[in-house]
């Protein structure tokens, strides 16, 4: 098992790197989390502005569910703190504020796709019109009487999507909803996500696929565990000498493995590395 030399400490960053000022819906200050003797994530600071998309973007295993878990106050976390809205993550007042969707649909199979955004909705004291406005939304007014379990794949996370929008949550937590979308559906849900956005709603979503980064507004980059930067897609592209988004993560990752101590890619783990 290889041993690492720590890199230094993150500065915190802006809430919004283009420099526009307004409230925060986000503040992490040195989060770590740690897996036995696996750092999964190291002294995370960042902050996130309300009524904006941030992209959350990293290879597999960078870290970015551990993060969006920590986000929402489901994960157990080591060191430093996590504030949502205002609150400790995972507050009980911020029960009916807070949306997540996670890779893993969370929706009733042997139910209608209504009924299922119904139930969720009761929770939040959401009605059967609320339900059906959330439907049209995702474009799935024309399958609400049919059984989650007849869906497509895409149809079917969509649905879970329904159910986190129906409580109309201030900030929306998004655990790569477009994987296994055509590009016809991804670019729906994105033209979606900024309507919500216009409207006030923060959203954090994240993702593998770089070319997604395009479409956000501020961009967390995530690499074994650690935050490389914090910045716009334009700011990304200037560092990286690049129009290709992709590339430009290549070459910040490459200079920061150059940067750190004793050229390593630059994780504080003591330990071997644990999955995102």
């Amino acid at each position: 098992m290889s041993h690492r030399a720590a890199a230094p400490p993150f500065a915190p960053v802006p809430a919004d790197p283009s420099g526009a000022s307004g409230p925060i819906s986000v503040s992490v200050d040195a989060l770590r989390v740690r897996r036995g003797k696996s750092t999964v994530l190291a002294n995370i600071t960042a902050s996130i502005p309300n009524g904006r998309i941030t992209g959350l973007l990293g290879p597999s295993g960078s870290g970015k569910t551990t993060l969006m878990r920590a986000l929402v106050g489901v994960q157990k976390i080591t060191a430093g703190t996590v504030t949502v809205l205002g609150r400790p993550a995972g507050d009980p007042r911020n029960r009916h504020d807070v949306g997540y969707v996670t890779q893993a649909p969370s929706v009733y199979r042997d139910l209608t796709v209504l009924d299922n955004v119904r139930y969720f909705g009761a929770v939040h004291g959401a009605g059967r019109d609320d339900a059906q406005a959330v439907l049209a939304a995702v474009g799935l007014a024309g399958l609400a009487k049919r059984k989650a379990a007849d869906l497509s794949g895409g149809q079917f996370s969509r649905v879970s999507l329904a159910c986190a929008l129906v409580g109309k949550p201030k900030l929306l937590v998004l655990d790569e909803p477009t994987v296994g979308l055509d590009p016809v559906l991804r670019a729906d849900l994105w033209e979606q996500f900024r309507g919500m956005a216009e409207e006030g709603t923060t959203l954090i979503i994240s993702s593998h696929v770089m070319e997604e980064a395009g479409h956000c507004d501020t961009l967390l980059l995530l690499r074994d565990g650690m935050l490389l930067e914090q910045l716009t897609p334009a700011q990304l592209r200037e560092r990286g000498e690049t129009e290709d988004l992709e590339l430009a993560f290549l070459r910040l990752i490459k200079a920061a493995e150059s940067a750190a101590p004793g050229n390593g890619a630059g994780t504080a783990a003591t330990g071997g590395r644990a999955d995102s």
